[in-house]
């Protein structure tokens, strides 16, 4: 599974807004090449709400664990909850092991899995977690327009 396709189940999604920072856009050029997963019906990125999933195509400065940087390499990062990443994360991967769940080498803690290069072990997974956090991020939404 490419990082394309990822993004265009993503887009398909009702509500859903991908923002994909490009060379040259007003966007910090270290986001350049990435991607950020928001529910968003109005079709403008929240201000004040974090995206439920992302791609990284890169090495961030703080966090270079993933080897990112290697050509091919990418890696997608979903908010799944505490609960559900225990379940997923059964023992600590090898950091730059491809399809395979992960703890977030950041944001772990916080809910967050990361899966590099996702293929035939995770592929499926990786889209229904990523359908079911854009349904959180569309109920919590609804919670706060109350």
């Amino acid at each position: 599974m490419d990082m394309q396709q990822i993004i265009k189940a993503i887009r398909e999604l009702d509500g859903a807004l991908v923002v994909a920072p490009e060379i040259g856009s007003a966007f910090p050029e270290l986001s350049w090449g990435d991607a950020y997963f928001y529910h968003a019906p109005d079709g403008r990125m929240p201000e004040r709400t974090q995206p439920y999933g992302t791609i990284i195509t890169k090495d961030y400065p703080d966090d270079a664990s993933s080897e990112l940087d290697a050509p091919d390499r990418f890696r997608v990062n979903i908010h799944v909850g505490q609960e559900r990443a225990d379940a997923l994360v059964t023992t600590e991967a090898d950091a730059v092991q491809t399809d395979v769940f992960r703890r977030h080498p950041l944001y772990g803690a916080a809910g967050w899995v990361s899966i590099i290069n996702p293929g035939d072990e995770t592929a499926d997974a990786v889209l229904a977690l990523l359908r079911d956090a854009h349904e959180a991020a569309r109920a919590r939404a609804a919670r706060r327009a109350r």
